[in-house]
């Protein structure tokens, strides 16, 4: 007799947990129970999914009995710890963290460009990419299906909700700052309205911009750089591709923001382009900047797909193409890829 799989959401009380549960009342209904665990200090609390207040569990392995598919928004180290226990227990696991995003027994998966990835996965987990390299892959995914990409230059622009609610709470505290202050124009006195209140930041982010995002890597690279890069290379299947990539933190509350060089394997056109990505899923083309159209942070939160602009052939190379991206790095970024992943795995069961 045939059922419909049953979904456990780990982290449900977190920032991606909660518009995982949004995403989850708005998709098609094709779960049966869903079952919402979160620490100890969380468990007792009812949250609402599909209509209905769901008590939350405290995370333990009791709580995988009986779940088919399991979706992990919780730190690297829990996710390291737990993940494996889930999947020891025969459930699928879709993590969101970075515990297993390079692991070459876990797939890396973006349901509108390797779905077919999802179907393999030795280790019973499938991973969930950085929201950084979320914001822009689907969109270069369709133009390399088409051209064949070579190279990647890409410089960020992020939002302060990647750092978590902690990195939202910081600009608006620092805002209130800076408001409250006699602010001038002179060296230092950014950094003395706020004081020692940077929070997850370097420096101060409002009213400001901060060339650093994640931890010390080598050679003056930082973590998230290194993320854009590998996960590119994994995702698309090009493990020689090019990348540079330089990752910056900006003041806005949600939504991701990238400059994209992409070279090709060949001479390229701006009008197939332009058709390629008016058509591919998961992307919206908003493109005429003599009408003042072309996409920021406010036109894209909140919203599902990829969006693109400033679409244009490099002016000295005819293989290169130019273009600015925005994605929503709590939706598509987070939320929605998890759940897109498990609603692929999903379909492997017969009553799905």
């Amino acid at each position: 007799m045939n059922r419909k799989p049953t979904l456990a959401v780990v982290g449900a009380t977190g920032a991606v947990g909660s518009v995982m549960l949004q995403i989850l009342s708005q998709h098609a209904d094709i779960w049966g129970e869903i079952r919402l665990v979160a620490s100890p200090r969380s468990a007792g609390r009812k949250l609402a999914v599909r209509g209905e207040e769901v008590e939350v569990l405290a995370l333990s392995e009791d709580v995988f009995e009986g779940v088919d598919v399991v979706m992990f928004d919780v730190p690297d180290e829990v996710a390291a710890q737990w993940a494996p226990i889930a999947a020891s227990r025969g459930v699928v696991v879709v993590d969101n963290s970075a515990a297993f995003r390079m692991d070459p027994d876990v797939p890396l998966v973006v349901p509108e460009v390797n779905p077919h990835a999802a179907r393999v996965r030795p280790r019973g987990i499938v991973a969930n990419p950085n929201c950084t390299t979320l914001s822009m892959i689907v969109a270069l995914g369709a133009l390399h299906a088409e051209f064949g990409l070579r190279e990647l230059v890409v410089s960020s622009y992020q939002a302060v909700s990647g750092a978590g609610r902690d990195g939202v709470e910081t600009l608006r505290r620092q805002l209130r700052l800076v408001a409250d202050s006699d602010l001038g124009t002179g060296p230092g006195d950014l950094r003395r309205a706020v004081g020692d209140d940077t929070g997850p930041f370097p420096e101060p982010v409002a009213l400001n911009v901060v060339p650093w995002v994640g931890s010390v890597r080598d050679d003056g690279w930082s973590s998230e750089e290194m993320k854009v890069r590998d996960e590119s290379r994994k995702i698309l299947g090009l493990p020689d591709l090019k990348v540079a990539v330089t990752c910056v933190r900006v003041p806005v509350v949600t939504t991701h923001s990238l400059t994209v060089h992409a070279r090709f394997e060949g001479e390229v056109t701006v009008a197939r382009a332009r058709e390629i990505l008016a058509t591919a899923p998961g992307v919206v083309l908003f493109d005429d900047p003599a009408a003042g159209e072309f996409p920021t942070p406010a036109d894209a939160v909140g919203t599902d797909p990829t969006w693109v602009g400033r679409l244009r052939r490099a002016l000295d190379d005819p293989a290169a193409l130019e273009l600015f991206v925005c994605g929503d790095n709590l939706r598509k970024g987070a939320a929605l890829n998890t759940v897109q992943i498990a609603e692929l795995v999903a379909g492997e069961f017969p009553g799905a």
